[in-house]
């Protein structure tokens, strides 16, 4: 959803709106209450010895998401807006390990959201989430306490309150009153001053005002780090990729990286794929949706379009993908030439998006299609994915297993191999907003040893003369160029082929700003596409 929808208006006075941007015939009520004026570092406060967590009229709370303050039901009617408390519910899930693009539909579905509260409620989800640093550091100010000092729940309102007030044109008294009354409904009136408090702090400056207060004396990193609303790791890491991979020099790098942090904060449309075979483009442009002009088989949903409403997403033939992310297996089947009977393997397939594309594009090549998974529950999605492709006479042969033992298991055994490898994922945070905040740069090192062991397995088991594909949707330096340098010392029977040539547009000409080669890499500031990374290799015959 856009922020420059006119319904989140500001607007009071004579013509005050409600907290959707219609006229507020509610009157009094419709106003947030007056609460308790005093500095909010000074109220709820006081804790028992040992306590966790305050917040809440000074009662000790603890960090199970699912905890609620014990009252009684009279005073915790359910009431308030369903799109807020939709958005509140999946926030708490999410903070409970669940990720937001999953969450979230089953939440919109259970409180019968759809059209323009569905989308108020999606960008309230993950606007609060991607800018949880930025808004973190404004509510501890305002506050006048730690984070830590916060129950996790009442953390969660504030985010969408401060969301509200600094991301979306909502009106004031709308924003803070019906955060309120949230707060109130799910957690306790005990927490209602406290909100409101904190709430109105934030409402006194607007976002420029305090960017500037919250970056003051930090240097040139941090506060880009504050501003963009990313863990100073990743920005540092962002850096070095964006000069790495060839797609900045030290003159553009400050402008490139600004832009790349920009990009992964702005929503991205629904990208959808029309799997070669079973769907076409066309048949997703009657739909509603808009033909890609970077993928092939892309197309693209307005904003607040549902996917599900399509009857060629619904029956597996086309899905939800992003454009960088179809463009992987393509190149892969696009390498070299063809051959009878091939047979092509995905290492890591789940949860199903490349390895479908695999199954459809395999009809018309008569190649066998292997797809392994670790996870028991992700091989069910892929089952899944490759449904429609099995209905239409594909050859797929789906197994759960460790990817690591395939090589040794079925050394020279496949013509074809994609390896899309766990990875930090800090190429798609625009998609999966949670991503920043759980990822560290611990996880670097434990990913890279796995990728490593992976690539082994992959490059065993590709056959003589062979292609071996190794995508990962993170740039990342640790995890592509230099994991590339070290695997193709340990594998001189490996060559990296240009992979250039093989991305190519919905026009049939090759894509712009792929880096020097022979690797690829894609960018959400360049080509709107998640920022994938794609290394194509040749095994010597």
């Amino acid at each position: 959803m856009s922020h420059d929808d006119d319904r989140h208006d500001r607007r009071d006075g004579p013509h005050r709106r409600d907290d959707r941007g219609r006229p507020d015939r509610r009157g009094p009520a419709g106003r947030p209450e007056r609460g308790d004026r005093t500095d909010p570092a000074q109220r709820g406060t006081s804790r028992a010895p040992g306590s966790g967590r305050v917040g809440h009229g000074g009662r000790p709370r603890h960090a199970d998401p699912a905890r609620r303050s014990a009252q009684r039901p009279s005073e915790r009617a359910r009431g308030g807006d369903p799109a807020r408390r939709a958005a509140y519910t999946v926030m708490r899930a999410v903070a409970g390990g669940a990720y937001t693009n999953l969450e979230l539909p089953t939440h919109l579905r259970h409180e019968g959201l759809t059209g323009r509260d569905a989308a108020f409620a999606t960008e309230l989800v993950y606007g609060a989430t991607r800018m949880r640093g930025f808004y973190d550091q404004l509510i501890a100010k305002c506050a006048g306490r730690d984070l830590a000092a916060i129950d996790p729940a009442a953390l969660d309102v504030l985010r969408l309150g401060a969301h509200q007030l600094l991301g979306m044109r909502v009106a004031p008294h709308a924003a803070v009153g019906e955060t309120v009354s949230l707060a109130r409904a799910e957690i306790g009136s005990g927490v209602g001053g406290f909100v409101n408090a904190v709430l109105r702090r934030i409402s006194e400056k607007d976002a420029d005002t305090w960017r500037g207060l919250l970056t003051r004396g930090l240097d040139e990193v941090e506060a880009l780090a504050v501003l963009t609303s990313h863990p100073t790791w990743v920005v540092r890491a962002l850096r070095q990729a964006l000069l790495g991979h060839g797609a900045s020099t030290p003159e553009t790098v400050d402008a490139d990286l600004r832009a790349l942090l920009d990009a992964d904060n702005a929503a991205p449309l629904v990208s959808l794929v029309a799997r070669p075979g079973l769907a076409r483009v066309d048949e997703l442009v009657d739909a509603g949706a808009t033909a890609s002009t970077l993928s092939p088989l892309g197309a693209v949903l307005a904003s607040g379009g549902d996917p599900g409403a399509i009857e060629a997403v619904r029956r597996g033939r086309a899905a939800v993908q992003d454009e960088g992310s179809q463009l992987i297996p393509l190149a892969l089947v696009a390498a070299g030439e063809p051959a009878a009977d091939e047979r092509w393997l995905d290492l890591c397939a789940g949860p199903g998006g490349k390895v479908a594309l695999l199954a459809a594009a395999s009809l018309d090549r008569g190649a066998v299609v292997f797809a392994n998974e670790i996870s028991v529950a992700r091989t069910d999605l892929v089952r899944r994915a490759v449904a429609a492709a099995l209905d239409a006479g594909a050859q797929v042969m789906i197994g759960t297993g460790d990817g690591r033992t395939v090589g040794a298991e079925e050394p020279d055994a496949f013509d074809r191999v994609l390896l899309d490898a766990p990875c930090t994922g800090l190429g798609a945070l625009r998609r999966r907003p949670e991503a920043r905040w759980r990822r560290t740069p611990d996880d670097v090192g434990a990913l890279t040893r796995l990728q490593g062991e992976l690539f082994d397995s992959a490059a065993r088991a590709t056959a003589p003369g062979g292609w071996l594909a190794y995508a990962t949707c993170s740039p990342h330096l640790a995890e592509t160029r230099f994991l590339l340098a070290d695997a193709l010392e340990r594998h001189p029977d490996l060559e990296a082929v240009d992979a250039r040539p093989l991305f190519r547009d919905a026009a049939g000409e090759q894509i712009g700003d792929l880096g020097p080669g022979p690797y690829v890499q894609l960018w959400p500031h360049v080509h709107g596409t998640d920022a994938m990374f794609l290394a194509l290799l040749r095994k010597r015959a």
